[in-house]
């Protein structure tokens, strides 16, 4: 190759990683950098709203925080039940969804409350309270949930958890029931969860108006940017690897008319557990509309796996 060509090649090299970076920084802000909500912006149901403001005004309000393993500081809002269940040891932890906090749990929280069940609503790290300047997707946020199981424990040795989480939130609790956990854990909830991240984006970036490179070239783009810049690899943020490894029982709620997670991804996740199971589906509910498209449905399943893990 003559020297002329050699630098061409070497320019036109450094053009395109140029171009590539930028696409990848471009694509780093819009899906990994967290996004606050808005307190103008509306929620889907007039109970959601209704349901941070139980979390807001609930008078045994308490704002706790402990610390990450990498030294983030986390908060998370607990909520000890006015009437406790029988023994008093029972306690649910809520996982909020992506670009939101944890007073969007309020109307589960409610639910549970309503029960005699104690509430820990976390803050996932980069949103509401907690520190952090990245979106973990459930990976990073494993090991966060895992630390404010303990947290509990260390208020009540005795305590029962039952871990449930919506959209990434349930990622997130799906992630968490990969690992070891204390025998203290009775019980997952995950409703509407994506089996794996990159089919999650892929599905999302299909519908994209914007969608200006291929997938694949975008996605590569975006993992190094992540590595890089968060520290994990995209490819590790997997729920159906993780429920594979579970030893606790899981019960899986998803709408059927979900366009932003298929319900398909339940079904996978559901035939991938490795625990006991449940799968139930709400028809015509959009992404994470079961609660209010047919909540008395939702509450019995809740019912249901809570009594059949003896968690009630």
């Amino acid at each position: 190759m003559s020297k002329k060509k050699h630098w061409w090649l070497a320019g036109a090299m450094a053009v395109f990683a140029g171009i590539g970076a930028v696409a990848g920084d471009r694509l780093y802000r819009q899906v990994v950098l967290p996004k606050a909500r808005s307190e103008e912006e509306p929620d889907f149901s007039e109970a959601v709203t209704e349901g941070r403001q139980f979390v807001r005004n609930h008078p045994a309000h308490q704002d706790v925080y402990l610390k990450s393993i990498d030294q983030l500081k986390l908060h998370a809002v607990y909520l000890r039940a006015e009437k406790p269940a029988a023994d008093g040891h029972r306690y649910a932890v809520l996982v909020h969804g992506i670009h939101d906090n944890c007073e969007s749990m309020g109307i589960y929280a409610r639910q549970y409350a309503d029960l005699g069940v104690h509430v820990l609503l976390p803050d996932l790290r980069g949103y509401g309270k907690s520190e952090g300047n990245y979106t973990g997707f459930g990976y990073d946020d494993r090991l966060d949930i895992i630390e404010w199981i303990y947290w509990l424990l260390r208020q009540d040795e005795k305590a029962q958890i039952l871990l449930h989480g919506v959209s990434m939130g349930a990622a997130t609790v799906l992630m968490t029931a990969g690992e070891h956990l204390p025998d203290a854990v009775k019980g997952v909830i995950s409703d509407s969860a994506y089996s794996d991240l990159k089919d999650e984006f892929a599905h999302v970036y299909a519908s994209s108006e914007k969608s200006l490179l291929p997938f694949p070239v975008a996605y590569e783009l975006l993992r190094v940017q992540t590595r890089t810049r968060a520290g994990f690899d995209l490819n590790d943020v997997c729920p159906q690897e993780a429920v594979a490894r579970a030893d606790v029982p899981i019960l899986y709620l998803h709408g059927d008319a979900d366009r932003l997670i298929p319900v398909s991804m339940a079904t996978k996740l559901y035939e991938e557990t490795g625990s006991r199971r449940h799968l139930a589906t709400f028809m015509g509910a959009d992404h994470i509309r079961g609660v209010v498209t047919d909540p008395e449905k939702y509450r019995e399943q809740v019912l249901d796996f809570c009594r059949e893990t003896a968690f009630l």
